[in-house]
């Protein structure tokens, strides 16, 4: 059985959040956790509040807790906001400001 949990619309590019999640898929549960906590990026906390979503899905469903895996672990590419500054000569520079759907899945280990 798997446990998933997603947080949707973060306010932080898919672009930064793909190497962190790169760095906990396939882990456990435990040592993706210390990965997460150490790692300097803004991304990591989203990230591990995702994983700890999961986490507190599995203990619902009865999962033991000690024997989890990140399955699955992705983000995908959410709604971007479009601003626009003045430049010079009466022009406009566009502001992409994106956003992500964190997703992560974890499983009990076979």
């Amino acid at each position: 059985m798997a446990w998933k949990a997603q947080t949707s619309f973060v306010r932080i590019s898919p672009r930064k959040v793909r190497p962190v999640m790169n760095l906990i898929r396939g882990k456990k549960v435990d040592d993706a956790l210390a990965i997460l906590k150490f790692t300097p990026n803004r991304a990591a906390v989203i990230i591990r509040k995702a994983l700890s979503s999961a986490i507190a899905n599995a203990d619902e469903g009865e999962a033991d807790v000690d024997t989890l895996v990140v399955q699955q672990a992705y983000v995908n590419k959410g709604l971007v906001m479009k601003r626009f500054q003045p430049k010079d000569r009466g022009r406009a520079f566009a502001i992409n400001k994106r956003t992500s759907h964190v997703t992560v899945i974890v499983e009990e280990a076979r």
